[in-house]
């Protein structure tokens, strides 16, 4: 038998690594034992929050009450407020939170940058001018708004990597270029509200601040689309991202296309930052935040992709559950909370690493 014909066995890692690796012929996965138990339990803490947040509100639901609703023996009433109220607004917020944190990671790998992250490169602001357009213009619906997002980041992201090209596209420059192209949007979308009516000028405002407010199904199935169709070309690709933030001379050396790599890590994760988007509009600073939080929980080198992902899920869920309880409505958006706690964290990354004499 052959090694490649051989079924999937596990063995331990060498050159100083630690963890196991799955093999199943030429295909091969590494399993670092901290980075699993982390990620699963940001999956519990995910999933309690949920339970948490779904019981919240005028008519409060006990942790078990909420189970058993989910069972369908909850107490009466309790069906239609939490399955078709409560849950979808709960859903979208792990979908986006996982989708953007899993493309804030692909980013920052990408452009080998801690602040190359979606919103501050200008994709995120991309796919918000696209929505805000169909939105204000088009007075469109949620799957329009939808596409608008979707146009909006490609657009952006064509522009950004067309005009950071110079034999290739290298991290700075992609950073560089990005802000500019964001401070153009920004004007954009500022002179969109100046020409919206007054009724379509506050609902873009509370969109373009990142809300979950009044989401339904149809939001869940736009965020589930970004990652059923993005988020396995970036699982697929993870190995090529670790070896890209080593440089494209090293990615090269090892027989990966670096700059074809690229591109297609780059639109996986603009068509994540765009359903995202499309779904409850751009949480600040969300896509910085989950891979920095991520890489310092896990202490695991590479781009952390599912721990970033899920960082992003348990800090938009938490977001909710604390306009929530501290406002006592459900009616501020969610990004309100995520900028105040990403201004404080980058006030705090900043301080680290000025101390550590880096910047």
């Amino acid at each position: 038998m052959s090694v490649a014909d051989r079924p999937t066995t596990l063995r331990k890692t060498g050159h100083g690594t630690r963890g196991t690796v799955l093999r199943a012929g030429r295909w091969s996965l590494r399993l670092d034992p901290r980075t699993v138990l982390v990620c699963l339990a940001l999956i519990v803490v995910t999933a309690c929050l949920v339970v948490l947040s779904v019981g919240t509100g005028t008519y409060a639901l006990s942790p078990l009450e909420v189970l058993r609703t989910f069972a369908g023996h909850g107490p009466p009433g309790a069906g239609f407020i939490v399955l078709d109220l409560r849950l979808p607004r709960a859903v979208v917020a792990v979908l986006i939170g996982f989708g953007t944190g899993m493309a804030g990671a692909v980013f920052q790998s990408v452009t080998r940058n801690p602040l190359g992250s979606p919103d501050i490169i200008g994709f995120g602001n991309g796919a918000s001018a696209g929505a805000l357009v169909a939105i204000v213009v088009l007075d469109a619906g949620a799957p329009q708004t939808a596409l608008g997002a979707l146009a909006g980041g490609f657009a952006t992201a064509a522009a950004v990597y067309l005009l950071a090209w110079r034999r290739g596209v290298h991290g700075y420059r992609l950073v560089l270029v990005g802000i500019g192209v964001s401070a153009v949007l920004g004007a954009a979308t500022s002179f969109l509200y100046v020409r919206a009516d007054i009724g379509k000028a506050a609902q873009a405002a509370s969109w373009m601040i990142g809300s979950l407010n009044d989401r339904g199904w149809t939001e869940v199935r736009i965020a589930a689309l970004g990652l059923l169709v993005c988020a396995p070309v970036v699982l697929v690709h993870g190995r090529r991202l670790a070896l890209l933030e080593m440089g494209d001379d090293a990615a090269g050396a090892l027989g990966v296309p670096a700059e074809r790599s690229r591109l297609v890590l780059l639109c996986a994760g603009t068509g994540l930052t765009a359903l995202a988007v499309a779904a409850a509009g751009p949480v600040p600073f969300l896509a910085m935040a989950a891979p920095q939080l991520a890489r310092r929980v896990t202490r695991a080198p590479g781009p952390n992709v599912l721990p970033a992902a899920w960082t992003g899920a348990l800090l938009v869920t938490a977001a909710d559950l604390i306009t929530q309880r501290v406002t006592g409505s459900a009616l501020m958006p969610v990004g309100v909370v995520t900028g105040v706690a990403g201004g404080l964290f980058l006030a705090w990354l900043l301080f680290r690493e000025r101390r550590a004499h880096r910047v």
